[in-house]
């Protein structure tokens, strides 16, 4: 489904929040109705959406409800082709999929680039259809993060190196292969003791929840380093 050019000027955030723009007032089932079709990034037939967003009721009851969602949200908002339904709008999911997509190739990226990644997909949201989205988008950025950090690090680029190192620690604050790119990053910024502090807070978040050290050969790197505090 083609975005019409009408369909510029209409946006919907889901990293961080729901949020549409312009800003308008909506309704429960419609607030969901959009935040589902902008998840998917792809139009949905009536009855797959209608089963997700309702999965509890009969198929009657389920559609019904599709029906009313969509009388909730405002025209030019949903397209409808024959039995599918798709977002007429951009979203910065789609946004942050093709920075993430840059950001996994090696290509350079700006410090704006690297906040769009530092949000999940709606916080506080457990409904099913949700939850998927939102792992595979978690991993994804978090990996995303990573590479800029390593990346940005090769370049020279070590503020966004250590920006997008510490949005991953922020985003899972036990993966080892982000401390290191971070830990690297603030040796070359010659700050010691920043790279003490990610690595302490790094070890004592692993035996606290795993009971586990940090890898011994980033253990043998950041030894003799200073007298860093946490």
């Amino acid at each position: 489904m083609t975005p019409t050019a009408d369909s510029m000027t209409r946006s919907i955030s889901v990293l961080g929040r729901l949020g549409v723009f312009p800003v308008m007032r909506l309704s429960l089932p419609g607030r969901r109705l959009l935040a589902y079709l902008a998840l998917k990034r792809q139009p949905m037939p009536r009855g797959v959406a209608a089963a997700q967003l309702w999965p509890d009721m009969p198929d009657d009851a389920a559609r019904a409800n599709l029906r009313r969602a969509l009388w909730h949200v405002p025209a030019g908002w949903i397209c409808a082709l024959g039995d599918e339904l798709g977002l007429d709008a951009t979203c910065d999911l789609a946004t942050a999929h093709g920075v993430a997509a840059r950001a996994l190739a090696g290509d350079s990226v700006a410090l704006g680039d690297i906040a769009l990644l530092s949000n999940d997909i709606l916080p506080g949201w457990y409904e099913e259809w949700a939850v998927a989205e939102q792992d595979a988008f978690h991993l994804l950025r978090v990996q995303a993060l990573e590479a800029i950090c390593r990346s940005m690090l090769a370049a020279g680029q070590l503020a966004l190196a250590i920006q997008a190192g510490a949005a991953a620690i922020a985003a899972d604050p036990l993966r080892e292969s982000a401390a290191e790119a971070l830990i690297d990053a603030h040796l070359a910024q010659r700050n010691r003791y920043d790279a003490v502090r990610c690595f302490r807070s790094l070890a004592e978040r692993l035996d606290r929840e795993l009971g586990v050290e940090p890898d011994p050969a980033l253990a043998e790197r950041v030894v003799g380093l200073g007298r860093g505090g946490c």
